[in-house]
């Protein structure tokens, strides 16, 4: 028994730790947009440069591996372009315009896309608490885009429309992987949703930008671009593969939350970002509306 809870808070630090360093994305990414760097540009070197890891790391804990069916490593390819390509320009686009802090937050939003997808494929109705639950969440997001202040919701309102299409597509991304990683494994799952995106981002740089941009990145740029390849999509990706697997989808969503304070936090203290006290109060009642969502209908005692 000892030995269980053991392995089940270690698998809630991995997940928290990859909630963490998730997190810190924005700030990198804030400051390649001050020195001049293209949110399309460093969206692709970013996947370019974690493309290598991933595969290298699926090949390592695979050596034998299994045979794969065409479907789902069809699946995996439609997953990683869904989130990593179309989710991951429109939510960089959305940091050119938005707080990191509020775009977390929004990002964050996702369990309850999942739940609603996840009612309409079951075609049944969700239980009342989770409804209730939902509507928290949007008046939330409401709240997060400015409230009531109309000057700030207008502000907001294109950054954060950007951040919820990047929302719905890692609820996508969630539902095609919690068929298919079982299958795949997490690691080779991750691999080829990764690589599929990197070739759909580096086409996509190809034709909309100009491969010269590379030309004028500086030693600097790279260093944070390293940083956020190797730092804010390969280590929190397997950290949370390793987490959900110990603990499961549910509870890890639980360790995940610390993601939006974290952002709020890291933000304040880098980027001088403040939130208004409407932003605030619309941070906590998603955070605590992920909290409902999440948590474990069963509870299963640690002691006998």
């Amino acid at each position: 028994m000892d030995q269980e809870k053991g392995r089940q808070r270690l698998g809630m630090l991995f997940v928290a730790g990859a909630a963490i360093l998730f997190a810190s994305k924005g700030l990198f990414a804030k400051a390649l947009y001050q020195r001049g760097v293209g949110f399309e540009l460093l969206v692709t070197v970013r996947a370019v440069l974690a493309v290598p890891l991933f595969a290298w790391f699926a090949v390592r804990s695979n050596p034998t591996p299994a045979p794969m069916r065409t479907r789902a490593v069809l699946a995996a390819v439609i997953a990683g372009i869904t989130c990593y390509y179309v989710g991951a320009l429109v939510d960089f686009w959305a940091l050119t315009l938005i707080d990191a802090s509020i775009e977390r937050v929004l990002l964050f939003s996702f369990p309850a896309i999942v739940v609603i997808i996840g009612s309409v494929l079951r075609r049944r109705a969700p239980e009342a608490s989770v409804v209730a639950a939902l509507v928290v969440t949007y008046i939330g997001i409401f709240f997060a885009m400015g409230g009531i202040d109309l000057s700030e919701l207008r502000q907001n309102l294109f950054g954060a429309s950007l951040v919820l299409i990047a929302a719905l597509t890692t609820a996508i991304y969630f539902l095609i992987g919690e068929r298919y990683t079982n299958e795949l494994g997490s690691t080779r799952f991750a691999a080829i949703g990764m690589s599929a995106s990197a070739t759909m981002l580096a086409l996509h740089f190809v034709a909309f930008r100009s491969v010269d941009e590379l030309r004028t990145l500086q030693a600097y740029d790279w260093m944070l671009l390293v940083i956020l390849g190797v730092f804010c999509v390969f280590i929190p990706g397997l950290l949370q593969a390793e987490g959900m697997r110990r603990v499961g989808a549910e509870r890890g969503a639980i360790g995940s939350t610390i993601g939006p304070p974290t952002t709020i936090f890291l933000a304040a203290l880098f980027l001088d970002e403040r939130l208004t006290g409407w932003q605030m109060v619309g941070s906590a009642m998603i955070i605590g509306s992920v909290l409902v969502l999440s948590w474990p209908k069963r509870v299963v005692a640690d002691e006998p």
